[in-house]
């Protein structure tokens, strides 16, 4: 009998379990901060499932209203139309750091995400580094990570950001006047650069001994190879499945009885 009791209450979970990866599922996106202490910090990460349409910016070319809203401000402000222009089913929104501000060496941040499978398997991202003038970090290929297959499972656990995938935006000219996080320095000054997207990290020496809002003394310090960001993803029960599933064997095995 209770063979035939595990029985059942298997076949209804596996029941449940296939009707549940037909529906959108949850997914939990935590971001980390792994550069050094004192190095480089990041404006909220900016983030869109969707289905691979989108693409902010290209290597080698000018960067457009969308990555330098990020690039240049960390807001998005642009970055979030110009991806809901292009995949209208996209589900889009922002991983805050905990506690709420720029993301610091050392600290994390999460925020939970109803993703349907069938069509945002693709995850895009951007996030400004801070302290700069238009550094920032982003998916060049709106198609380089797919993160869900067709069931809703996840095909990747996490992406990680070295040194060396640190991205300039080419919009504004490097230096402490205009650059953010900086103290004495006011985000709202720019000077026009005119250059393009390209991948830089060492030019972030310039800020090397000056002071930042978090109240620290700039030091770069990593390399190209060295992690400094990873983005990490875990699916999670919908509220009420794990009580849904337990009903549902009870239920079976009374009926049995």
């Amino acid at each position: 009998m209770k063979n035939v009791q595990k029985l059942i209450v298997l076949g209804v979970a596996g029941a449940a379990s296939a009707a549940a990866l037909a529906q959108p599922v949850m997914i939990q996106v935590t971001v980390e901060n792994l550069a050094p202490t004192n190095s480089i910090s990041y404006a909220p990460l900016r983030i869109g499932f969707g289905n691979g349409t989108f693409d902010s910016f290209n290597d080698g070319e000018a960067a457009g209203a969308a990555i330098v809203s990020v690039a240049e401000g960390g807001s998005g402000s642009a970055w979030f139309p110009a991806f809901e222009a292009a995949e209208p089913g996209a589900v889009l929104g922002t991983v805050l750091p905990d506690p709420a501000g720029p993301l610091l060496p050392g600290q994390s941040g999460s925020a939970v995400f109803s993703v349907d499978p069938a069509a945002n398997q693709y995850f895009s991202f951007a996030a400004m580094v801070v302290p700069s003038n238009d550094y920032f970090i982003g998916n060049d290929d709106p198609m380089a990570y797919r993160v869900l297959d067709d069931d809703g499972n996840l095909l990747i656990g996490s992406i990680s950001q070295t040194g060396g995938d640190i991205w300039d935006a080419g919009s504004e000219v490097d230096g402490p006047f205009g650059a953010a996080f900086l103290m004495g320095s006011d985000n709202g000054d720019h000077i026009d650069e005119n250059g393009v997207v390209v991948r830089d990290f060492m030019d972030l020496d310039v800020f090397n001994g000056l002071e930042t809002a978090a109240g620290y003394i700039f030091d770069r310090q990593f390399g190209a190879s060295d992690e400094v960001y990873r983005i990490s993803f875990e699916i999670v029960p919908a509220p009420g499945a794990m009580g849904a599933l337990a009903m549902g064997g009870l239920l079976a095995i009374r009926r049995r009885r």
